[in-house]
């Protein structure tokens, strides 16, 4: 199936990949009644003391090679492993998540040890395409992980780590102008979650 997995994949697209995903719902139903960490890669997090309060929720969600650059500041734990992008397999087997989430529409980065993966879970393009609309620009996989959660039933939903790109990203060296995302619009659209849902609370270097 590795070998023939890219051809099938290039043919059949979504149809093929569902196969391997479970559903948004049974994703959703995990949450119910949880407390969540949405961990970014802000840099800005390396400078908090943030790490017991993400490995006390019951749900830990991290973003692609999920640097963790002390546990004081960035926690050990991680539940689920959110990609945009392929992810070296000795990093997701260092972080040993139970689901790995591929949340980008790009489907043709999707390779075999990640649909194949325990757990793994197709984000819907229709739903990036709302988002996307929201923004007037490509989603991050953040901005992505914090709508699927806010569509859950969870208790409370805490995100670490996302100053919208003020410090710029662990994950690599680009600035905001080298990266297709608005990160104005994605601090408003978290703040407009806040406003009307009390769940969703933003942890900076106050709190």
């Amino acid at each position: 199936m590795s070998i023939l997995f890219p051809i099938k994949r290039m043919i059949s697209g979504d149809n093929f990949l569902q196969n391997f995903s479970l559903a948004q719902d049974t994703l959703l139903a995990e949450l119910a009644g949880k407390s969540i960490a949405i961990v970014g890669n802000a840099r800005s997090l390396s400078e908090q003391s943030h790490g017991m309060k993400i490995d006390a929720c019951d749900v830990v969600v991290r973003m692609h090679a999920a640097p963790l650059v002390a546990p004081e500041s960035h926690g050990r734990k991680t539940t689920w492993l959110a990609l945009g992008m392929p992810v070296n397999p000795s990093i997701i087997s260092a972080r040993a998540p139970t689901r790995l989430l591929w949340m980008a529409k790009k489907r043709k980065r999707v390779q075999y040890h990640i649909a194949s993966a325990k757990g793994f879970y197709l984000h819907p393009k229709s739903d990036w395409d709302i988002i996307a609309k929201d923004l007037s620009a490509p989603p991050t996989t953040g901005a992505l992980i914090i709508d699927l959660a806010q569509r859950s039933n969870a208790a409370q939903i805490n995100l670490f780590g996302f100053d919208f790109f003020a410090s710029l990203s662990l994950s690599g060296r680009r600035t905001a102008a080298q990266v297709p995302h608005d990160f104005a619009a994605e601090k408003q659209f978290v703040r407009n979650l806040m406003e009307k849902d009390a769940r969703v609370v933003l942890h900076g270097q106050t709190n």
